[in-house]
């Protein structure tokens, strides 16, 4: 999931006090150069136009990694908030959502409103208008399913304006937005279904918890119940009592490899079974990054230095479990896993989440 709206380059040592780690899921992060904070799409507009310097756009602070020399620019903490209906009918409702708006909030208030097309999206931590950004996804659904547009302050066209859903370049986790300096995202319009009742469920994990066959439907509620619990089971939903939930959840997305390289994967993996895999376009598969990295001897709990850890939950989740970690520690473990993972499989990891001022 993404919760930052922009990727600055490095520069100057800043010279504010204020740490960015308190505004990031993971803890971690060092000194701002000025903080601003935006509660309407009108003050973010007046806010991005205003600065002087670099931008950082920091909402949740879920899917960001920021160095631990902090950002030299002017940080802004998108706070907007809302929800408005601004079409509807028989079959379904569209609603326009402020960008700060918390995720969660809204697939909670999709629920109880008995509007389908996000259910299985619970429990994702960060901010509504980060959810084009990274194409979110899990169990099944992705946002680019439901988003019809995006409403952007364009930065270098210094115009308001909206992106419609088939110009948002959607893909695996990811749009025209991810890594982009020009797009602002002020809201974001989704289209869901009048139905007390899930979509089709996709994702055979949940379907074995919801004792159904996939494609079958049950009662939004049930969906996003059951969706919680197996994310907090993996540390995956936010809980201040849980240190393997101070992360940004997954940090490597599942490769998607071409059929030469599945095939190459599983003759070096041939003595440790059929790497589990899910077909793709064409002779794309993707594979799990979450089995690679045990597989190549980096379990759950494994830990690294100055207390980061993998998540005793799950393989896919660096954590700073005591919060006193370094980014540079993090880092560190994250690339001994990358290059061990590439060594023994031939496979390359990516980061999930935006690195902000660190690098793999």
């Amino acid at each position: 999931m993404s919760d930052v709206y922009a990727q600055p380059s490095a520069a100057a040592q800043p010279a504010s006090t204020d740490q960015l780690a308190q505004y990031t899921t993971l803890r971690l992060g060092g000194p701002a150069g000025r903080i601003a904070t935006a509660t309407s799409a009108e003050e973010l507009v007046a806010r991005v136009r205003e600065a002087n310097s670099e931008i950082l756009l920091l909402a949740g602070g879920s899917n960001v990694v920021i160095g631990d020399v902090g950002f030299p620019g002017t940080v802004v903490l998108v706070r907007s908030r809302g929800l408005q209906v601004i079409a509807e009918d028989e079959q379904t409702v569209t609603v326009r959502v402020e960008a700060g708006e918390p995720w969660d909030d809204l697939v909670a208030a999709t629920v109880r409103n008995g509007w389908s097309g996000v259910e299985c999206l619970s429990g994702i931590p960060g901010s509504t208008g980060a959810t084009p950004i990274q194409n979110v996804g899990a169990y099944g659904q992705e946002v680019a399913e439901s988003i019809t547009g995006v409403q952007v302050y364009d930065r270098v066209a210094g115009t308001l304006g909206r992106v419609d859903a088939a110009d948002c370049g959607f893909a695996y986790r990811s749009s025209i937005f991810k890594y982009s300096e020009r797009w602002v995202v002020l809201s974001v319009d989704f289209r869901l279904t009048r139905s007390p009742h899930s979509g089709a469920v996709r994702y055979a994990e949940l379907a074995r918890s919801l004792d159904i066959e996939v494609g079958d439907r049950v009662p939004l509620a049930q969906a996003r119940d059951t969706v919680l619990r197996l994310r907090a089971g993996k540390g995956m939903v936010l809980d201040p009592t849980d240190p393997d939930t101070r992360s940004v959840g997954s940090f490597f997305t599942n490769p998607v490899l071409d059929g030469a390289g599945y095939e190459l994967l599983r003759q070096r993996a041939a003595d440790l079974g059929e790497p589990p895999a899910w077909p793709g376009t064409g002779d794309m598969v993707k594979v799990s990054a979450a089995w690679l990295i045990d597989k190549a001897g980096f379990g759950k709990g494994h830990p690294g230095l100055e207390g980061v850890a993998i998540s005793s939950k799950h393989t896919l989740a660096l954590t700073n479990p005591t919060g006193t970690a370094t980014t540079r520690a993090l880092i560190t473990l994250a690339r001994e896993i990358r290059d061990t993972v590439q060594a023994r499989f031939a496979v390359p990891l990516h980061p999930e989440p935006v690195l902000i001022n660190c690098a793999l």
